[in-house]
């Protein structure tokens, strides 16, 4: 097995991630599915989001749960997972933790909620937590933790006081306002962002005149979102940058390219999601297209491309432009 090149190390609250690329929470379960892929690896990512996890198990939404769209993917998987016990107690030590790092993914209903699963993951061998104030497929808690500032504090607050690993907030691109939002998360303790989770969304089938999802609407990822995801991690990187807060920038990568692009508009890392459902193996693919990039443009760290956006001048009002 190769190790990754020294030049794609990032350092993520204090965490030395061996690339810049994480897989994303409810992709690759609980970091095993895509192990049994000929030719993957867990090295190829500097962290693995586990799957959203909840106090007690979730059996999920009704189906239909998932559906292709055009440039996307439309998902209301309803936080299923067997309960935090199960996932300390029988999913954890079967992690190789010398692979990568991996993160719990922290989902709940009520604050108490949030803070007992965030308990029981601190005192567990996991290397972050990750609070998913912001899923857009069930109908309590979540988004609507998400979307109201203060409540996101109060959430991002509680679960400080519950652990003292890294602490990274999942940020809704479904508000008003994401900066004021970050800024409020900051004051309340969280040590990182994740931007964005899914943009909320539905299909109709005509025939039937009813939507695909069984749960009506669904989260919305894939490339169709990657303008926004990009426009969002710019605007959370100009609140946290002030603070030293790093960002995982997310939504709609697919290639080297798309990767760069979060890195340029201020993230530190850079999450891989619906892209696996096509590609497994994409992970090596974009790490060489980085190393590629870095060589042509003389530069000795992918760390350096973190906020290196140079931003067009405004046109003067009143030009007639």
């Amino acid at each position: 097995m190769t190790t990754p090149d020294p030049r794609l190390h990032v350092d993520f609250c204090g965490l030395d991630f061996a690339t810049p690329l994480v897989l994303l929470s409810g992709c690759v379960g609980f970091g095993e599915e895509y192990t049994r892929v000929a030719g993957f690896s867990n090295r190829d990512a500097g962290a693995v989001c586990l799957k959203g996890t909840t106090g007690s198990p979730r059996p999920g939404n009704v189906p239909h749960r998932v559906y292709e769209t055009p440039g996307g993917m439309l998902n209301a998987i309803g936080l299923q997972n067997p309960g935090v016990d199960r996932v300390v107690d029988e999913i954890l030590p079967t992690l190789d933790f010398s692979e990568t790092r991996f993160i719990a993914n922290v989902s709940g209903s009520t604050i108490e909620e949030y803070i007992a699963v965030t308990e029981r993951f601190d005192d567990s061998p996991i290397d972050a937590i990750e609070i998913n104030i912001s899923c857009p497929n069930v109908k309590e808690g979540g988004v609507a933790f998400g979307n109201d500032p203060a409540m996101s504090a109060r959430v991002v607050e509680a679960c400080r006081k519950a652990t003292s690993k890294p602490l990274i907030t999942k940020l809704s691109p479904n508000q008003t306002d994401i900066a004021e939002n970050a800024r409020r998360c900051i004051e309340a303790g969280t040590d990182a962002f994740a931007v964005i989770n899914t943009l909320m969304g539905m299909a109709i089938d005509i025939e039937s005149r009813t939507p695909f999802i069984g749960n009506n609407q669904g989260g919305l990822s894939g490339p169709a979102i990657k303008p926004v995801a990009v426009l969002k991690t710019h605007q959370v990187y100009q609140v946290a940058r002030e603070h030293g807060v790093p960002i995982i920038g997310q939504g709609g990568v697919t290639s080297a390219s798309d990767a760069i692009e979060f890195l340029l508009a201020g993230a530190t890392a850079v999450g891989v999601g619906t892209a696996l459902f096509y590609d497994p193996l994409i992970l090596p693919k974009i790490n060489q297209g980085i190393l590629d990039y870095l060589d042509r443009h003389g530069l000795e760290s992918v760390s350096r491309l973190t906020g290196a956006l140079r931003l067009n001048e405004p046109p003067v009002r009143g030009c007639g432009c």
